[in-house]
């Protein structure tokens, strides 16, 4: 009959996509049971429902297979604890991070809902209510807080750590400030996008730190997975639209960050209704409700509506943003109110 060392042997050739190590070294194969020709084992992953498992428990069947004496393979899956993730992703990974008191991570289950107009405008928001502010696009796709913010200028190195860029009180890092031009395209796969989170989140000296607003790409894949995993005690908050086809896009986000314990602080629906100068009412141009009917269902609150709004469009084209040019106007009000209620449930002592 065949050894659990021989088992062990067998699946070292199998490595994690992302870490580039073998899942026996790290110690993601566990309880291994031979009984006759039959072989079960467990495989811990990071996520359960990350897009790396089917690959893996196949090329186990398939390394296993090969052996003399198996005919019958069972894969159980289970999860990693905070533990095991903490010894993966080592903190010595994340030092810049050490003196931010929070983190919130601004995210949506899909694109084209003005998530990054958000993430800028509501860390603005808190930097009017005296904190202290950076601002973290990790959006490794198309990364456009350089352009909204108007940011020609690439961040400094001291001591291999980044300095970001500070501008309108806020430090400030993205990809798109260390690019070497503006039409690069970034072509990533999966592990380089996973190591390109991890250092704009921890090779930075950010400093002392109320928040860090962490702008993420829209979706539910490796960078939101990788941002989640990096931010146990974190804060996300939730952007859509009124459209059911962002809301539904927004539901399967809220199960992602639930999965990792996450606090979300709340919802915000943007472009919520638009107001023309020939009617004292709301225009509602992709529907009513949207945010409400998300917040009963979900029972996270709704932070506020944000209207469209001429202003918010030319800030971001213009590089300057609605809460710098614009803070006491009717739709700044409602960002300084979205921050205020943010203060409220997570800015604790």
């Amino acid at each position: 009959m065949i050894s659990e060392q021989q088992i062990r042997e067998a699946v070292k050739v199998v490595k994690d996509p992302e870490l580039r190590k073998s899942l026996v070294d790290l110690g993601m194969i566990r309880d291994i049971s031979v009984e006759d020709d039959r072989v079960t084992l467990t495989l811990a992953l990071n996520i359960l429902k990350g897009p790396k498992k089917d690959s893996l428990v196949a090329e186990i069947r398939k390394v296993l297979g090969h052996l003399p004496g198996v005919s019958s393979i069972e894969v159980h899956l289970t999860a990693m604890s905070q533990t095991d993730l903490e010894q993966l992703f080592p903190a010595q990974a994340l030092t810049g991070l050490k003196r931010v008191k929070n983190l919130l991570a601004v995210a949506s289950g899909k694109g084209g809902v003005g998530k990054t107009t958000l993430a800028i405008n509501i860390a603005l928001a808190l930097a009017r209510e005296g904190r202290r502010i950076g601002l973290l696009d990790a959006d490794v796709y198309g990364p456009s807080v350089p352009v909204m913010l108007d940011l020609k200028e690439h961040p400094a190195w001291e001591n291999n750590m980044m300095i970001p860029v500070e501008k309108f009180d806020l430090r400030i890092i993205s990809l798109g400030m260390i690019a070497s031009s503006e039409k690069q395209a970034f072509i990533w796969r999966g592990p380089m996008v996973g190591k390109a989170i991890r250092q704009l989140l921890g090779q930075v000296l950010w400093g002392e730190l109320d928040f860090l607003v962490v702008d993420l790409p829209p979706g539910t894949g490796d960078p939101s997975i990788t941002v989640a995993q990096a931010i146990p005690k974190g804060s996300v908050l939730m952007v859509t639209t009124p459209q059911e086809v962002a809301l539904a896009d927004v539901r399967r986000a809220i199960d992602l960050f639930k999965e990792f314990n996450l606090n979300i602080v709340g919802l915000v629906e943007n472009m919520s209704y638009f107001m023309c100068g020939h009617t004292s009412e709301p225009i509602e141009i992709f529907g009513g409700g949207g945010g409400a009917k998300l917040s009963e269902e979900s029972g996270l609150p709704l932070l506020g509506a944000v209207p469209i709004e001429l202003k918010i469009g030319l800030g971001g084209d213009s590089g300057t943003p609605l809460m710098v040019s614009a803070p006491d106007s009717e739709t700044g009000h409602i960002f300084q109110n979205i921050a205020r209620k943010i203060l409220e449930e997570v800015d604790h002592p």
